[in-house]
């Protein structure tokens, strides 16, 4: 299956260009359905491509009888596919699935042409779009990492020795192991730049804590359209891009509900399926926002033909990846489900009844504003079926424990008398218990 160029004339990282490219998704399962889960994931991975300047100008789903340990596809395949890159031109073969090294460099030989698997594509994509000090050393610590595993395909000269003695008997240092050691020395200094960062984030974390925000963090799958809901709920700028992995670090801003309640909004990276494992911490970030928050909103495209598949997707990585907290508080209980982009459906009402609505879930267009109303009014009761209300009475000295109320809680009722200050206040379960047994301190 072939298809006309996708995307912009220029190079990766907005060089010379085009880079003309090949993507290719080895898929082993047959039938109907499964055909068109393989046609989505050709999509996808063909989103990725463009996503970093290359030039598509062939894409295929390839059938795969069984994985080939020396080049994944069998022989009368890889002399296809190797015709079809000399015809076209094509510098760059992107297979949509893993590949080992030595398979790698078996079809890099095969086709005379440059071949990335899908880990090393999402690391290419990370790199060039990571924004924040702490995406960039972690995107450059999983490109070492996955670097490192691969040195026997990057060196074809590691028969040259060097700094040996021949009266030592030694044979020296390969060019090899000095790659691993330098390497290696690198990605140790990244993980100790990397504590220090997220120490400093985890300062942030605690101050805000200390104001009575709660948060409301957005996730999704990617190019579900969170960024485009994050502009269109709090009026930020944040880049809503119509490409995969548009956001990559978190960005925070604030909102207020119908009820008055100010909140914190919180933007995250999109997930994928068969996130490469060299990139599971590089989602910390994004999943330390969502354990502390106080409503996970999952945003998906409700008009993706495989959405149900995505929505699973994004539900298997948290649960993989989720932290302490989010075990203790339960991270689906917190969730509202979120159907975007209703305008392609033809609306909301429209969703609704093509995709239902029983399980609570909300639809919207970000694109146009069309329920943004009754998704602030959910978030809203979310978060006022999460508090508690308690009446207090406080020692008229005790201002650390009122200033701990207003920084925790929210106050709805204050009566100053000369013995007592009486207070009718919500709080989260946690916080009431914290402060019930006057552990005020934190």
């Amino acid at each position: 299956m072939t298809a006309a160029p996708v995307g912009p004339e220029r190079g990766p990282r907005g060089g010379p260009g085009p880079v003309r490219a090949a993507v290719v998704l080895p898929w082993e399962r047959e039938g109907r359905t499964e055909a068109g889960r393989a046609a989505a994931g050709l999509a996808e991975a063909v989103g990725l491509a463009a996503g970093i300047g290359l030039v598509v100008v062939h894409q295929a789903v390839v059938p795969l009888r069984g994985r080939r340990p020396a080049t994944l596809f069998g022989e009368g395949q890889v002399e296809g596919l190797g015709a079809m890159v000399a015809e076209e031109g094509v510098a760059v073969a992107v297979i949509d699935g893993p590949l080992s090294p030595v398979q790698q460099r078996n079809l890099e030989r095969a086709w005379k042409c440059k071949v990335i698997d899908r880990t090393g594509l999402i690391l290419d994509i990370f790199g060039e779009r990571a924004r924040t000090r702490e995406g960039a050393l972690q995107v450059e610590l999983a490109h070492l990492e996955y670097q490192r595993s691969r040195l026997v395909r990057s060196w074809t000269h590691l028969e040259r020795q060097r700094g040996g003695f021949g009266f030592l008997g030694g044979p020296g240092e390969t060019q090899i192991e000095a790659d691993r050691r330098l390497i290696g020395g690198r990605i140790a200094r990244l993980r100790q730049a990397l504590g220090e960062v997220r120490r400093t984030r985890a300062l942030h974390r605690e101050a805000r804590r200390r104001v009575p925000y709660p948060v409301v963090a957005l996730v999704g799958y990617t190019n579900a359209g969170k960024s485009t809901l994050f502009n269109a709920l709090t009026g930020a700028g944040v880049l809503a891009g119509d490409q995969l992995f548009a956001t990559l670090d978190p960005t925070m801003r604030g909102l207020v509900l119908p009820s008055g309640r100010r909140t914190i909004l919180s933007d995250t990276v999109g997930f994928i399926s068969e996130l490469p494992t060299e990139l599971v911490a590089a989602f910390r970030a994004t999943l330390e926002e969502v354990a502390e928050a106080d409503v996970i909103l999952h945003v998906a495209d409700a008009a993706h033909p495989d959405t149900l598949v995505q929505r699973a997707d994004v539900e298997r990585v948290l649960d993989g990846m989720v932290e302490q907290r989010m075990l203790d508080t339960g991270w689906r209980g917190r969730t509202l489900l979120v159907l975007n982009k209703a305008d392609l459906l033809g609306g909301i009402v429209e969703v609704a009844a093509g995709q239902g609505l029983a399980s609570g879930a909300i639809a919207v267009s970000a694109l146009t504003g069309e329920g943004l109303l009754a998704l602030k009014a959910a978030i809203d009761a979310r978060l006022a079926a999460g508090m508690e209300e308690a009446d207090y009475a406080l020692k008229p000295e005790d201002g650390a424990g009122l200033a701990w109320l207003y920084r925790h809680g929210e106050v709805i009722a204050r009566d100053d008398a000369a013995d007592a200050i009486h207070v009718r206040v919500r709080l989260s379960p946690a916080e009431r218990a914290r402060f019930e047994e006057r552990d005020v301190s934190a």
